[in-house]
């Protein structure tokens, strides 16, 4: 690696203020877990690269009146056991024991996975389907982005070169039921060829609502609007399953990788999201 300049703010504004705007080679590093194997590669050369760790106030976990807040610097193995979020969003609690392994999740945080926007990433379907918001900090203010609207392309999202995640919020999800499935080639921590995330609101007869994301298999995680519309007043059972499946299969605008190619994902996009669904309507949240 090429020499560079470490910064330790302690607080929020020291850091937005040594980030550079006109600067690609100024860079924020959280854990660090991707940016690290980024610049060992040299596909990444940082100028200056300033810490997070040490702002205290972007690590708590709170829950008020049914909404779930993340601090961004959060490990995700403290979100992973925090009693909070296996209260409040349990899907959250289950899709990270099988994201990576244990030693990334102990370094890796909840603001950094989400701002790398790397698309095999499990946590961001998650949170699309759940209704998450991030609250974003930087040199202009303050603003409040839906998770779902926060990616813009392939490892690129739309926030300016001075700004920064500071906390992840999980809307009260009532009745709603989430399930989140992903197929991988090997290994079950490993990157997946497809994820899976849907959130279902039914009284167990009738679905009165539905948000159906897909990823990895797309250059940004992406909620199926075609999907939901199938399932909405539909009556619950295999059959509006596997209809919202073929209707995902049809509108999922799909890439072919190292995981598969684009007509492989296809077929696992109309098996997962019939799967997830079924899931979902036998109460698992």
């Amino acid at each position: 690696m090429t020499p560079f300049e470490l910064a330790e703010p302690s607080t929020l504004k020291e850091a937005i203020d040594l980030l550079d705007p006109d600067d690609a080679s100024v860079r924020p590093i959280a854990g660090g877990t991707a940016l690290m194997l980024m610049m060992k590669a040299g596909v990444f050369r940082p100028r200056r690269l300033v810490s997070l760790r040490n702002i205290g106030a972007l690590s708590a976990i709170s829950a008020a009146n049914g909404e779930l807040t993340i601090g961004a610097m959060t490990p995700l193995a403290v979100v992973e056991r925090s009693a909070a979020v296996r209260e409040h969003a349990p899907v959250v609690t289950r899709t990270l024991r099988t994201l990576s392994n244990v030693r990334v999740r102990n370094v890796a945080t909840v603001g950094g996975s989400l701002a790398h926007a790397d698309p095999h990433m499990d946590l961001p379907p998650v949170l699309i389907a759940l209704g998450a918001r991030v609250s974003v900090a930087g040199s202009k203010g303050e603003r409040t982005i839906l998770v779902e609207q926060l990616f813009a392309g392939y490892f690129e999202t739309v926030l300016g070169r001075d700004e920064l995640i500071t906390s992840v919020a999980v809307p009260a999800q009532g009745n709603r039921r989430a399930v989140y499935l992903k197929c991988t080639t090997r290994a079950v921590h490993d990157w997946p060829a497809l994820g899976v995330a849907v959130s279902v609101d039914s009284d167990g007869a009738t679905v009165r609502d539905a948000s159906v994301v897909v990823s990895a298999a797309t250059e940004t995680p992406r909620r199926l609007p075609g999907a939901e519309k199938a399932l909405r007043a539909g009556r619950a059972g295999d059959t509006l399953w596997r209809q919202a499946g073929e209707a995902a299969a049809e509108e999922a605008q799909l890439i072919s990788d190292g995981q598969g190619s684009a007509a492989y994902k296809r077929e696992l996009v109309r098996i997962y999201v019939t799967r997830a669904l079924a899931a979902a309507a036998k109460g698992v949240r």
